[in-house]
């Protein structure tokens, strides 16, 4: 039905008068008058457009919802208020870390402030959550003296107070089981310090020291795998590592350098680039890891492999293990004057030389594994692990056990447990690089001179230790003594020279 105004607007319509029917005057007579009260209002058609005339009061009705829908969307902006849930910090030699859990993405500025040194973060649209109240205990960091905290606005200030002047570095996380968002603040000195610790200095005959570095997988803000009792692998690995070094300080001629001494997380490369500022001449990695399945268990060897994974637990594992820069938080090869065709050819002819070396001393740890634990696999496994990324050094990562086996977490936890598996891996390491000692340590030159002693564990025979160290069973025993090729665990022989 067309608008009132509409009418108005355009004019009447012009119609024909009607022709009168013949019997009309009749009819109109006969015709009942029509009572007023059953007239009805013609109803616009669905559909219709709505009349200009009724616009302005449904404008003004609509204007009336509008005002509390704004309060309510309002309110429900101030409810999504980012909450902070946690806090926690790590120290480590190079910076202090400090970790903020908050409910969802973080928006924030940084500045730093001197006179006293401090650094300031203001949070948007943030808060604390219920019953939580952010500390962290500053008596055990050498760069915090103190942290303070107050809403801001509709926002909220955190302040660390610093002991020197320091470069800050703050960035998000996504979440990443087991943590959900994460604001996290990097409290580096402004200039790194030298490579800690460093390689030990030359023997008294004027022989280095073969130097292996140790990694413990994992740490900080990483726990690696979770396994029964909530045993986290990263101080599971911390503790067997410790120990794997010790037995090799102990020993004249080697000297370990611990990549990770403390519950602080390194980035993937950076673990390498320690071992290359150590100058060590090997790295192996401890880990403890777990599988999709409960029923994994046992040991495994892994060396690098730049064509693929050899199965397809290797790949699983190799990409979990990369992913931890994820959830942590993120050598000095001289070849940037060569061409880049040389640089390449250099770079595989390295990486073959020290991924043969790998897998000999892998075959080595697994004997030796092999005699005092279950092994998930009895061949070196071989995947593309970052942490094993050295061009210049040969590298082992060790899976001692899977922590997501109950039976097999609970040995893990126990120090017997650790013990049997360090000596294992030690003994095994030792077996590998005394019988190819790099050149200008002094097992080299002892090994040169005849002058190499080896002490027999369980397990050794008379010629595969005659194979090993490139000269025959007839010659050990001549140098020995030896009636037969009969030897007893714990007796020490002479490793005759090379020649």
């Amino acid at each position: 039905m067309k608008c009132v105004a509409e009418r108005q607007a355009h004019g009447p319509k012009r119609r024909c008068p009607p022709l009168p029917h013949p019997d009309a005057s009749k009819r109109v007579a006969e015709r009942p008058a029509r009572s007023p009260k059953r007239r009805r209002l013609s109803l616009p058609r669905p559909g219709a457009s709505k009349c200009v005339a009724e616009r302005p009061a449904r404008a003004a009705f609509k204007r009336v919802v509008w005002l509390p829908a704004l309060g309510a969307l309002a309110c429900c902006l101030s409810a999504q208020a980012v909450e902070l849930k946690g806090v926690r910090s790590h120290e480590s030699p190079e910076h202090t870390r400090v970790v903020f859990d908050a409910s969802g993405p973080v928006r924030y500025q940084l500045m730093t402030l001197e006179n006293p040194d401090r650094v300031v973060v203001d949070l948007q649209d943030a808060k604390l959550a219920q019953g939580f109240v952010p500390r962290i205990d500053a008596a055990k960091h050498a760069r915090i003296k103190e942290m303070r905290t107050a809403p801001r606005g509709g926002g909220y200030r955190l302040v660390l107070d610093l002991t020197r002047p320091l470069k800050p570095q703050a960035f998000t996380l996504e979440p990443v089981p087991p943590y959900g968002h994460r604001l996290v603040i990097d409290l580096l000195d402004q200039a790194r310090p030298d490579p800690d610790p460093q390689p030990a200095p030359a023997t008294q005959d004027g022989w280095r020291d073969l130097v292996i570095a140790v990694d413990a997988g994992h740490g900080g803000d990483d726990p690696g795998a979770i396994g029964v009792n909530k045993v986290h692998e990263k101080q599971v690995v911390l503790s067997m590592a410790r120990k794997l070094a010790k037995r090799f300080n102990d020993i004249p001629g080697y000297q370990a350098v611990l990549v990770r001494r403390g519950d602080y997380y390194i980035a993937l490369r950076r673990r390498t680039a320690i071992a290359r500022e150590a100058r060590a001449d090997f790295f192996v990695s401890i880990h403890a890891d777990a599988f999709k399945s409960p029923r994994a268990s046992g040991a495994s060897v892994y060396a690098l492999s730049n064509r693929g994974a050899s199965s397809e637990t290797a790949r699983w594992l190799a990409e979990k293990e990369n992913s931890s820069d994820l959830i942590g938080g993120v050598g000095n090869v001289r070849l940037d004057d060569k061409d880049p065709v040389l640089r390449q050819v250099l770079l595989d002819i390295s990486m073959d030389a020290n991924l043969e070396g790998s897998i000999e001393a892998g075959k080595a740890v697994l004997r030796e594994m092999g005699k005092v634990t279950k092994l998930h696999s009895r061949t070196v496994e071989q995947a593309g692990f970052v942490v094993l990324k050295s061009p210049d050094i040969p590298s082992l990562l060790i899976e001692t056990g899977y922590l997501s086996n109950p039976a097999e977490a609970r040995r893990l936890n126990q120090a017997d447990h650790q013990n049997k598996l360090v000596r294992a891996i030690h003994a095994g390491l030792r077996s590998y690089l005394e019988s190819a000692p790099p050149p200008g340590t002094l097992f080299a030159q002892r090994l040169a001179e005849g002058k190499l002693r080896y002490t027999i564990v369980r397990g050794d025979t008379l010629s595969e230790i005659a194979v090993r160290y490139g000269t025959s069973a007839e010659r050990i025993r001549r140098e020995n003594g030896l009636r037969s090729d009969r030897i007893r665990v714990g007796q020490v022989i002479l490793i005759p020279a090379r020649g």
